[in-house]
């Protein structure tokens, strides 16, 4: 897994992911199991607030999955998808950019 992960996170360096954000899905992904923010946090021994921050990035990406935990507070517990899936979204969201793009070259030329 090390050198795959090592070649997945060149390629996420090179599309703007920052070095905790990459820390917290080399964790995640290696505990292979949900965690929560404090969780990360303790392990990694980055702020709180800063996890927070990475960790929504990382959600909203695609780079993570949430589910709620109740258990007399609510909160959610963080997980890394696989490298694959990862690698389908990143496929996925470039081509959808360059279709985009595409597009708009087409518009401004005929005009």
């Amino acid at each position: 897994m090390g050198e795959i992960y090592d070649k997945l996170e060149g390629l996420l360096r090179s599309l703007g992911f920052k070095k905790n954000e990459l820390r917290i899905y080399r964790l995640l992904l290696e505990k292979n199991s949900s965690m929560r923010v404090t969780e990360i946090k303790e392990e990694l021994g980055i702020s709180e607030r800063s996890v927070r921050e990475h960790v929504l990035n990382l959600y909203r990406r695609g780079v993570l999955k949430r589910e709620l935990i109740e258990r007399g507070w609510l909160g959610y517990a963080y997980s890394a998808v696989s490298p694959s899936e990862l690698l389908a979204k990143l496929r996925e969201n470039v081509v959808k950019k360059i279709n985009e793009i595409e597009k708009e070259l087409k518009r401004d030329n005929v005009e």
